[in-house]
């Protein structure tokens, strides 16, 4: 019987230099090829995909990134994984919507149903399909439309509901911004520029296709073989913490994904892409300033390859969210933010000598040049963060 093959925390490391296009010999020309590599941006908030996109390349521009996004609709942003907001490729989206995003979709669309049942004014599912082909209309006329805008021009978008009545939480809401979730989450309307900048999170919205109805089966095992070409070796906690699927969906993704068991260094099982355990080739050495929510640093449920025990109280909020980020090697070595005038500061938790020195303070210097006038506070802050923009 074959040996299960070992992979070193080492080899994980050299993994994610390339695979996530961090080594400068890895790096990218598009956005649309870092958002496939990392099979997925983190768009929580919105400045997290351009500084992952600027720590992967080196002559993609805002400009670049924002006619990607906004022309060539080569990116798409989706509610999915976990709930959370992603940015992926045209080319992904309907697997990351049929594996996952279809479902959040569907318990949204409930969600908001119940909420006009318990408000007992009169609202139902009826209602919420005329008022979302106003909303299709109003887009078709305009091409475009901030929430705000749509709701001048709706009486529909304009109702308020009151939400939990007779609960502790009870409030009285507008249903404008629930109805576009829906309607988003569904992909029949899609986020389009920001009413400010590239850091706002405030966006406008434009008509959009649903996306093919393909079997869940299917997408959740193409979703999962794509993460583990980029993620792997990863475990079952891993898999499951980043999709946010059961642990039966998981195994069952696995399986059909035909992926490959191998043991993590202290023993555990984990899996590859199929047949994917050749030594990873050695990179140049490498520096990298991430934001907070990089898929790099937000990829595995258990990150001890690449992130001491020590410093988490430093680079997370209270909430689990990852703040900004100094790599070496693979390994996060420290944290850094953006003070008011727009330098660049980084502080390094761990001591890996001066060329890690040198490479960090370069890559500070590129960023704070690519930012220019540019300020990013990031949408989770976190004490380490708090402290070099201020100091």
């Amino acid at each position: 019987m074959p040996r299960t093959p070992t992979l070193t925390a080492a080899e994980r490391r050299r993994r994610l230099g390339r695979r996530h296009r961090l080594s400068p010999s890895a790096s990218a020309t598009s956005a649309a090829a870092v958002a496939d590599a990392l099979v997925g941006l983190h768009a929580t908030d919105a400045a997290t995909v351009f500084l992952s996109v600027a720590a992967r390349t080196t002559s993609c521009t805002v400009q670049d990134l924002e006619r990607e996004m906004y022309d060539d609709v080569a990116l798409v942003r989706l509610l999915a994984m976990r709930n959370t907001l992603f940015a992926v490729t045209r080319e992904l989206a309907p697997y990351v919507y049929a594996s996952t995003a279809r479902a959040i979709a569907a318990k949204e669309r409930r969600t908001l149903l119940k909420h006009f049942a318990e408000d007992d004014g009169g609202l139902d599912a009826a209602w919420l399909e005329a008022a979302e082909a106003e909303v299709h209309a109003l887009l078709a006329a305009h091409g475009s439309a901030s929430g705000s805008e749509l709701s001048a021009a709706s009486d529909a978008l304009r109702t308020r509901i009151t939400v939990f009545p007779g609960k502790k939480g009870e409030t009285v809401q507008g249903v404008a911004s629930r109805v576009l979730r829906v309607m988003a989450a569904e992909g029949r309307i899609r986020r389009d520029r920001p009413r400010g900048t590239w850091t706002s999170s405030q966006f406008r919205w434009t008509a959009s296709e649903p996306w093919p109805d393909l079997p869940a089966a299917e997408a959740k095992a193409e979703l999962t073989r794509r993460w583990l070409l980029s993620y792997g070796p990863a475990t079952e906690a891993d898999l499951k913490w980043w999709t946010g699927w059961t642990l039966a969906d998981v195994r069952k993704a696995l399986t059909a994904s035909a992926a490959t068991e191998v043991r993590l260094e202290d023993g555990r099982a984990a899996h590859v892409a199929p047949d994917d355990t050749a030594p990873e080739p050695e990179t140049e050495p490498w520096a990298a300033l991430l934001p907070g929510l990089d898929p790099s640093a937000m990829g595995w449920a258990d990150r001890g390859f690449h992130l001491a025990d020590e410093h988490r109280a430093s680079l997370f909020d209270r909430s689990g969210n990852i703040g900004p980020t100094v790599w070496w090697n693979g390994e996060i070595v420290g944290g850094w933010a953006q003070r008011p005038g727009g330098e660049v500061v980084c502080r390094l938790l761990a001591d890996r000598g001066a060329e890690a020195t040198t490479a960090v303070e370069a890559e500070a210097e590129r960023l704070s040049a690519w930012l220019g006038r540019a300020r990013v506070t990031p949408r989770f802050r976190t004490p380490l963060e708090r402290e070099l923009s201020t100091a």
